[in-house]
């Protein structure tokens, strides 16, 4: 399995002067928690995520002692940091140091990046634009598909795509959490909703995609620990 067979391509991107308030809404309100940033061609510049935003809460302006003792410090990190505690565009709290794939990179080489980089996503990257992203979820569902004792049917494997493609398209879906199984046309949903309102609004896509005749509702209610990574 490929890069171009797990990535999420219904992209949202931002551009490199978007005000850091205004990033902060958009995570919020599409319930995601990262965002490349793309310059006018297409090509990655950077990505903001939600802990590059909440750096800027935690950032505390030192004591004296601290004070004193960062004068025989390096100045470039110390600059760096204070950039991005009090950046006002996505320019400023962006981390650049990204890791990309192209699209035919197999999926054990996009495993081994995260794990080597600690990182949850890795770009794709095609020609210098962004093609899309591959998260951690992602590789865990390739995972689960390629234990032989559960190796969907042709027609499961379609109709599970089918049903990955509808979840990518809705911005309140937290598809790093909700993981669908398909036998048969029935629909069955692992894992952890954030809220009742998105349970229900799974269990209504599901029920409108192309196919499925039944949907089992086998999520969990989000942990308190796991609302934190959001």
């Amino acid at each position: 399995m490929q890069a171009k067979d797990l990535m999420t391509t219904n992209l949202v991107v931002v551009p490199p002067d978007m005000p850091v308030t205004a990033l902060a809404e958009l995570l919020a309100a599409r319930g995601i928690s990262a965002v490349p940033v793309v310059d006018t061609e297409g090509a990655p510049l950077g990505i903001v995520t939600e802990g590059d935003l909440i750096r800027r809460l935690a950032d505390q302006p030192p004591g004296p002692f601290t004070w004193f003792l960062q004068h025989f410090r390096d100045a470039k990190p110390l600059a760096q940091r204070f950039t991005k505690a009090h950046g006002a565009m996505a320019r400023d709290v962006m981390s650049t140091k990204l890791v990309s794939v192209t699209e035919d990179e197999p999926a054990e080489r996009i495993a081994h990046l995260m794990e080597a980089h600690s990182i949850r996503r890795v770009l794709v990257v095609q020609g210098g634009r962004l093609l899309g992203i591959v998260s951690r979820a992602d590789l865990l569902r390739a995972i689960l598909r390629a234990q032989p004792s559960s190796e969907p049917a042709a027609d499961d494997a379609a109709q599970l795509r089918a049903v990955m493609l509808a979840m990518r398209e809705q911005p309140w879906v937290d598809t790093y959490w909700v993981y669908p199984h398909v036998t048969a046309g029935v629909v069955t949903l692992y894992g952890f909703a954030r809220h009742d309102a998105a349970r229900q609004g799974l269990m209504a896509l599901m029920r409108g995609i192309p196919g499925v005749t039944s949907v089992q509702d086998r999520l969990e209610p989000m942990p308190l620990i796991l609302r934190a990574t959001l």
